[in-house]
């Protein structure tokens, strides 16, 4: 039985995303016959070339025919003005993000060879605030690579608008269609895009399907969907491979199931898959596959969606058996994968914003869900996170190992939930005993054990960055929301972690039930002064968003909040619409908190007091201005 892996576009585009390379070396160690393929990576090549600009050309062309210049979107009108210019200057952007031609670097930062258009408008604005020297503020005099590679970046997001506003308007560089698949009540938005008429996009990815099933000739196909910018177009693939090859059974599985399909009703999304399966993808398939070889009855089918008669039938945990333990999976296979096709991006003037975007990073998981998994917001009542579970420090080294050798990549970023601070410690301490030379980096929790002496003992075993979770930045509702940290100990550890030459990126959050006004300028004005302090480098803030399986949406009440009657709801159910005790408006805060989160990543606008970054008047931070010194300080 042949076995074909496929990641649906859009994800990263300068590393492969694990699910597939998990699945493929679990199935291979198992005796399947098993490829896997890029197809978000594929996709992007496939459409940024000098050979495929003029269609790109033409077709915008003809649609925008009865259009006068001065009506031209922005981005359209720089492409035709510049288009030659543009199509002389893609292949070698391309490849110089690939890292293959790095003498490139000198003429990009000349400013004189890449065409820029409006995705250049960021750093225009940079540069009137900061005159000429932005861009040697941020890189200096010898960072040329670095220089080169921001501005490559933002041609490419040029391309990308390009094709989005010209061509294919649920076309994004790391998404494709997401918000139709965004806690989608009802298919049918979906469903009738599936069948409108195709796009360049979707016939240059039909064409690279079809290409790869004539090639390889699967039994069986699987779709890794991780995020609802995946959705789409895993749901196109498996339409077209119905089309080509009917008798290929397709498989649907990932994040996006796990969270968003839990209580599936719609069965018209059979029309494009045969069975989609749900949370820790390797006793499903592996059962799917023994089912389709006859070698088991349906009965044994685990955590597995099928279509009967019309009708959903689901197949819970299979009698007997349970899932396979953290050091039998895990465990990436890269084979097959264009690992030195992938785009090494640059996106922000911030060290440690970049790292999501640049660089080949294998994947690596220390331990199977969240040793804390107490967090209110969180989806604790799932599996990914609810069952915990380590592989050891010893198979952990002894894979990074056979990585390395695999792979010629010595860079490694742990997706765990939170990796636990015992067994990154311990692991540590295996890495320099063994002298094993790696560059790593994960998500932590930012726990006490964190001291300055254990994060230096960190950053000598080659962690370079972490992340982790301040959140709320308020102790009010980071004791009602269970994180088990305060802002004073984020403060400390965060520091430990910055003195230690380890970025540092926290995740923040507004909107959380019951968060006033004036908590949310307060975590502002902590944000602010823990940024000037350089405790963290980067950060990001996420809106509130209730889902159903996490404690504020199974017990609403302890929150004060009350949930809303659901929409009818036949497919997709994640998020809950809920009505707050306290009346907040957290879009128009939403938008101040980034502005100035935005200008503190790149150095600017510490000395503006918060109140400065909102569009309307919000009441004074109550936090002393030295709070943190002083917590840094005890």
């Amino acid at each position: 039985m042949k076995i074909l892996l496929l990641i649906p576009p859009m994800t990263q585009l300068n590393t492969p995303y694990p699910a597939t390379a998990y699945l493929t070396r679990f199935l291979r160690e198992k005796g399947f016959q098993v490829e896997q393929r890029d197809l978000a990576i594929e996709l992007l090549l496939d459409l940024l070339n000098a050979e495929c600009l003029p269609k790109i050309h033409d077709e915008i062309e003809e649609r925008y025919a009865a259009v006068s210049d001065e009506d031209l979107p922005d981005e359209i009108y720089h492409f035709f003005t510049q288009f030659s210019g543009i199509r002389q200057a893609v292949d070698p952007c391309m490849r110089f993000l690939q890292g293959k031609d790095p003498a490139l670097a000198l003429r990009i930062c000349s400013r004189r060879f890449l065409p820029e258009g409006p995705a250049f408008e960021a750093l225009y604005q940079l540069e009137e605030q900061l005159g000429e020297v932005a861009l040697a503020q941020a890189f200096g005099d010898l960072g040329i690579q670095d220089k080169a590679k921001y501005l490559a970046t933002l041609f490419i997001n040029d391309l990308c608008a390009i094709i989005q506003t010209g061509i294919d308007p649920l076309f994004e560089v790391s998404r494709y269609g997401e918000q139709l698949a965004i806690s989608a009540p009802l298919f049918d938005p979906l469903y009738d895009q599936l069948h409108q008429p195709e796009t360049l996009v979707q016939k240059t990815l039909r064409q690279r399907l079809v290409d790869y099933l004539d090639k390889l000739q699967p039994d069986v196909l699987g779709l890794s969907v991780p995020f609802p910018g995946n959705l789409l177009s895993a749901l196109q693939i498996g339409h077209w491979c119905r089309q080509h090859a009917p008798e290929t059974k397709i498989i649907l599985g990932g994040g996006y199931p796990n969270t968003e399909l839990r209580d599936l009703k719609d069965p018209r999304i059979f029309e494009f898959v045969d069975f989609i399966t749900l949370d820790d993808g390797e006793r499903p398939f592996l059962n799917l596959l023994k089912y389709l070889q006859h070698n088991s009855p349906a009965t044994t089918l685990c955590r597995t969606y099928r279509l009967q008669d019309q009708q959903i039938i689901y197949h819970p945990d299979a009698p007997g058996q349970s899932d396979f333990p953290h050091r039998q999976t895990g465990f990436p296979c890269y084979d097959g994968l264009p690992l030195d096709r992938y785009l090494s991006l640059s996106e922000m003037l911030n060290p440690m914003h970049r790292i999501w975007s640049d660089g080949r990073w294998n994947k690596l998981t220390i331990a199977h869900g969240c040793y804390w998994k107490k967090c209110s917001f969180c989806d604790i009542s799932l599996d990914y996170i609810g069952h915990y579970d380590e592989a050891g420090v010893d198979i952990i080294v002894d894979r990074m190992e056979q990585i390395i050798r695999e792979t010629g990549q010595t860079g490694f970023h742990f997706v765990d939930e939170a990796a636990p601070p015992k067994l990154l410690l311990a692991l540590a301490d295996k890495l320099i005993e063994r002298q094993l030379v790696v560059t790593w980096w994960g998500n932590i929790r930012f726990e006490k054990t964190f001291s300055a002496e254990r994060c230096q003992h960190l950053a000598d075993s080659g962690c370079i960055a972490v992340s982790g979770g301040l959140e709320v930045a308020s102790d009010r509702l980071l004791k009602l929301m269970k994180k088990g940290v305060s802002v004073e100990q984020v403060a400390r550890i965060t520091r430990n972690f910055s003195e230690a030459g380890i970025l540092v990126h926290t995740y923040l959050m507004y909107g959380f039930p019951s968060q006033t006004e004036q908590e949310t300028i307060d975590a502002l004005e902590l944000v602010r002064q823990m940024m000037l302090a350089q405790c963290f480098q980067s950060a990001y803030w996420h809106r509130f968003s209730c889902t159903v399986h996490s404690p504020v949406g199974l017990n609403p009440e302890a929150y004060g909040i009350q949930l809303l009657p659901p929409a009818k709801r036949l497919f997709a159910e994640n998020g809950i619409d809920y009505r707050d005790s306290v009346d907040t408006d957290h879009e128009r805060l939403g938008q101040g908190l980034k502005k100035a989160l935005y200008n503190y990543m790149l150095g600017l606008g510490f000395e503006y007091p918060v109140t400065y970054w909102f569009d309307q008047p919000v009441p004074d931070p109550t936090i002393p201005d030295n709070f943190i010194q002083q917590a840094l300080q005890t």
